[in-house]
C-alpha cells in the first residue's frame, strides 16, 4: 500500500475506533436519562445514577465534534487527493485553490466557536456557517457522491448526519430551558434519524471500502462502468 491509500484509512478508521463506539455510549446514556425522568416525575426513587445525564450530554457534545471532524477529513482527503494534486490547482486555479483553504479554516472556526458561544443568536449562525461550509466542502470536485444511488450513498448519509449533530449541538442549551419539551422532543427525533443514518453509514462505508481500489489498481478498475456494472474485455495480450 502506498501512503495514498494508508491516508485513505484515516476515516475509517476514526470512525470505527472512536465514533461507532461513542454512538453506542451516548444511546445508552440517552435510554437510562429518559428512564430516570420519567421515573423522577412519577415520584419513583430510581436506581439510575443522576450523573447519567450530564455523561449523556458530555459524551453527546464529543459524538458531535468527531463527527463533524471526520467528515472534514474525508472531504479533505477526497478534494486534495483526486482534486488539488492531480490538477495542480495552485497554478491551474490559484483563487478556488486559496478559497478551499479559506473555507475548510472558516469552517472548522465556526465549529470551534459553536460550542463556546451562549447567546441563542449566535448559536444559530455558527450552525449555520458550519452547515454551509459542510455542504460546500461537499460540492466540491473530488468529493464522490455517488449521485446515481443517492438512497444508498455514504456521502449524503453522512452529511446529513453531521448536519444533524451540528444543529443538536446548537439546541442543547434551548432544550434545558423549554418548559414545554418542544426542543426536547425534536432532539430526540432528529437524533433518532441520526442513529438510523449512523447504522447505514456502516454499511455504506464497508461497502466503500470494498469497491475502492488501491492506487495502482485505479487506472484498471476505473475504465469499468459502475452504472451498468460492466468492464472492458482485456486484449489478447494480457490477462494470462
Amino acid at each position: 500500500m502506498e501512503a495514498k491509500d494508508l491516508t485513505a484509512l484515516i476515516h475509517p478508521m476514526l470512525a470505527v475506533v472512536v465514533v461507532f463506539p461513542l454512538i453506542g455510549m451516548v444511546v445508552r446514556l440517552a435510554v437510562l436519562t429518559r428512564q430516570r425522568r420519567l421515573q423522577v416525575a412519577d415520584h419513583q426513587k430510581s436506581k439510575i445514577a443522576p450523573a447519567t445525564g450530564p455523561d449523556h450530554l458530555q459524551l453527546g457534545r464529543w459524538l458531535s465534534a468527531w463527527v463533524v471532524a471526520i467528515t472534514l477529513i474525508a472531504l479533505l482527503y477526497s478534494i486534495v487527493v483526486k482534486s488539488i494534486l492531480p490538477n495542480q490547482l495552485w497554478s491551474a486555479d490559484p483563487f478556488k485553490f486559496v478559497f478551499l483553504i479559506l473555507l475548510f479554516v472558516a469552517t472548522i472556526a465556526s465549529f470551534v466557536l459553536l460550542y463556546i458561544a451562549k447567546p441563542p443568536l449566535w448559536r444559530g449562525i455558527f450552525a449555520t456557517l458550519t452547515g454551509m461550509g459542510l455542504v460546500i466542502l461537499g460540492c466540491q470536485d473530488g468529493v464522490f457522491r455517488r449521485g446515481y444511488e443517492w438512497y444508498t450513498s455514504h456521502y449524503y448519509y453522512g452529511i446529513i448526519a453531521a448536519l444533524l449533530m451540528v444543529f443538536s449541538l446548537a439546541i442543547v442549551a434551548d432544550i434545558y430551558k423549554d418548559r414545554q419539551h418542544r426542543w426536547r422532543r425534536a432532539h430526540m427525533v432528529l437524533n433518532s434519524i441520526a442513529v438510523l443514518l449512523f447504522i447505514g453509514q456502516g454499511f455504506t462505508g464497508t461497502r466503500d471500502l470494498l469497491e475502492i481500489p488501491l492506487s495502482w489498481q485505479m487506472p484498471y478498475i476505473y475504465q469499468c462502468d459502475f452504472e451498468n456494472l460492466t468492464c472492458p474485455q482485456p486484449s489478447d495480450g494480457e490477462g494470462g
